[in-house]
């Protein structure tokens, strides 16, 4: 099922009034939500690939992304660290072209807007800044991979 089928279906179900659907076919499971506030109609929806511990998200016109958390994974004791994430899908970039040096190490102290990375969607380079203070205790990805949405990039130690 692409984009555009799904874009489709979630129009249908707004219009007709239904309050939730459920789709589930072998790698998908859609589910689309509306909610009736005022004059002004919301839909919603997540489609979820099994295999991948992110789950992705697309927004269209008068729709608000569902907010999710992937499935938790064993991890190690970083309870005390922060964990930035990707606000986006696309391309994970450490530097800001092949000939400049990258914009974070870890070991790298940094401040609150700081870019730690671009990512690269649909042809756009989107600057991800820093929303906290600390020392980057970790880089989660390497330098030219693919990313999810809220898929962990960096830890980085608040104290």
């Amino acid at each position: 099922m692409d984009l555009k089928e799904i874009q489709n279906l979630i129009k249908f179900v707004a219009n007709s009034g239904v309050a939730e659907v459920k789709l589930e076919m072998d790698d998908v499971k859609i589910t689309i939500r509306t909610t009736l506030e005022g004059n002004v109609t919301e839909t919603t929806y997540v489609q979820q690939l099994p295999t991948q511990a992110a789950i992705q998200q697309a927004v269209i016109p008068q729709i608000a992304p569902v907010v999710a958390t992937p499935e938790a994974a064993p991890k190690e004791d970083n309870s005390k660290f922060i964990t930035i994430k990707s606000p986006i899908i696309g391309t994970f970039y450490r530097k800001p072209a092949p000939d400049k040096p990258v914009f974070a190490e870890v070991g790298s102290t940094i401040a609150k807007g700081d870019v730690l990375c671009v990512i690269e969607a649909m042809k756009l380079f989107n600057e991800i800044e820093s929303e906290v203070s600390g020392k980057i205790v970790k880089i989660l990805v390497d330098d030219m991979s693919p990313v999810e949405f809220d898929q962990p990039l960096f830890l980085v130690d608040p104290s």
